[in-house]
């Protein structure tokens, strides 16, 4: 992406207005998810991925550090549920003093994020998710495989916490990852294996 922002926000803007589909990360985190789940978008972009979590039902939220993203975010949907923050403003005060919420069902880092941030950072975005996150709640990662804050940096950095790798993809559709995967999909949690949700999600009873 670099860092001409004016650029990356007018193609977003223009890809978002051109109907291009760009919902596969909240496809994946609503399969996660129970109804009405409390959702943090780090690196929220032009907020498509809020957009279609809020349409499925969830409170999602997104911070950006970036203003011009912001101001697309506000343009193209409801700019009450974006903030201008940055992750290494990113505690449980800060996000009280956002009026975000301080406990989440699913924290999301997608498209390369990890990436563009300092290792510290992503350290305490493992750090704060092992505070906020719900007892069955999820840190999702999608990012590049082997560059800084791939698939090696993650698994380092969450030491230290109460989070483990549940499972790792090399897409957005579940595709099996391999040591030579360019992409990776990452999902902590506080469990290796989750129970399930107390709704009866995907259950059909046939009549009898």
């Amino acid at each position: 992406m670099g860092t001409n922002y004016d650029a990356y926000a007018a193609k977003m803007r223009a890809l978002t207005l051109d109907g291009t589909d760009l919902e596969v990360v909240a496809r994946f985190t609503d399969m996660l998810c129970h109804r009405e789940s409390q959702v943090l978008d780090i690196g929220c972009g032009v907020g498509n991925t809020v957009n279609a979590l809020r349409r499925m039902g969830h409170h999602a939220y997104g911070i950006d550090p970036t203003p011009q993203v912001l101001e697309v975010a506000a343009e193209l949907f409801d700019g009450t549920w974006f903030r201008q923050l940055s992750a290494n403003q990113l505690e449980s005060a800060s996000l009280r003093s956002h009026g975000l919420p301080e406990q989440y069902d699913a924290i999301l880092l997608a498209g390369n994020v990890p990436a563009f941030i300092p290792r510290e950072q992503l350290r305490g975005i493992f750090s704060l998710a092992d505070q906020v996150l719900s007892s069955s709640g999820v840190l999702i990662i999608g990012t590049t495989s082997h560059t800084k804050g791939g698939s090696a940096d993650q698994d380092e950095l969450r030491q230290g916490t109460s989070l483990q790798l549940m499972q790792r993809f090399s897409d957005w559709h579940l595709s099996p990852y391999q040591s030579d995967s360019p992409w990776s999909v990452s999902v902590y949690a506080h469990i290796k294996q989750r129970s399930g949700f107390p709704s009866p999600d995907g259950i059909f009873v046939l009549p009898s």
